[in-house]
């Protein structure tokens, strides 16, 4: 996945808490948008932008917040400090900006937003989700997409997908929870050897505790998934809002409001009840890996 087409800022995320914060603390304050406008000398819209978390919190604006909000606890100014610095920073030091020539700003994007993460959802109907791809299966992959120029490019890609999945192993792993359609199992990408390693590794990485993956078998006729693939990303900080990244022929679209979230939680669950348990799930992925044998 290149998460070509709309992304939010990675600090976005930390943005919308800081936003709802302030939010809370305004009404907490029986205050509306334009007397906080005031307190600035700013606009009612950009008092509502950044408690939306879409500009970035000024130390001196969000010091004429809290003064007009009469927050006086130390420890509360402490932390939406630390917050808004936090937010306004773009951190330059993930391993994936050695990367910056070679990727899309918005995959650039889309990688920070997976390291900043404690966990993942996904539905794939056709693809195995990036990180538990092997080299050969993601090279298959990357081919097709046509997004590199040489073959040195090709490889940096698939090294970049390699090195994404470090997340499941780190010291505290990402908890990744993925619902694949059967047909994920038996597209034929790469060839029948490829086809037969990659599910053979799916099948090894579930016995990671944090990894999570079941099969909706076709027996199980229409569901609530069919229409495409989609990602559900969670953040540890506290009232950090879920997000949600569908991805389309023409470009893949990051959801951001609490409804929309909440649909694609419904859509989760409904596959992964729909779809087989988990350990009947892995009996049938090394099931048909031994298929691609022949």
């Amino acid at each position: 996945m290149d998460a070509k087409g709309s992304a939010p800022n990675p600090s976005t995320v930390l943005g919308r808490q800081l936003g709802e914060d302030l939010r809370r603390l305004r009404d907490a304050a029986g205050l509306t948008t334009a007397q906080a406008a005031q307190a600035l000398d700013c606009t009612k819209g950009k008092i509502s932008r950044i408690e939306n978390g879409r500009v970035a919190v000024r130390l001196p604006d969000l010091s004429a917040m809290l003064l007009a909000y009469d927050v006086t606890d130390t420890g509360t100014r402490r932390r939406l400090e630390s917050l808004a610095r936090t937010a306004n920073r773009r951190r330059r030091d993930g391993w994936w900006h050695q990367y910056g020539s070679l990727l899309t700003d918005s995959y650039l994007d889309y990688i920070e937003m997976e390291d900043m993460s404690a966990g993942m959802k996904a539905f794939q109907a056709q693809l195995v989700p990036g990180l538990l791809q092997t080299a050969e299966y993601g090279r298959a992959i990357a081919v097709t997409s046509r997004s590199w120029r040489s073959p040195d490019e090709l490889e940096q890609l698939v090294r970049v997908r390699l090195a994404r999945q470090e997340r499941l192993t780190a010291e505290n792993p990402l908890q990744f929870w993925a619902v694949l359609a059967e047909g994920v199992l038996r597209q034929q990408v790469g060839g029948p050897a490829v086809m037969r390693r990659q599910l053979e590794h799916v099948a090894a990485m579930t016995e990671q505790p944090n990894v999570t993956v079941q099969v909706l078998p076709f027996s199980r006729g229409a569901h609530s998934g069919m229409f495409g693939p989609y990602l559900l990303l969670s953040f540890p900080q506290v009232s950090a809002l879920d997000l949600v990244l569908t991805e389309t022929p023409t470009g893949n679209f990051w959801r951001e409001s609490e409804s929309e979230v909440a649909r694609y939680r419904e859509l989760f669950d409904d596959a992964r009840t729909t779809a087989l348990p988990p350990t009947e799930s892995v009996q049938l992925i090394r099931r048909i890996a031994k298929e691609h044998r022949s």
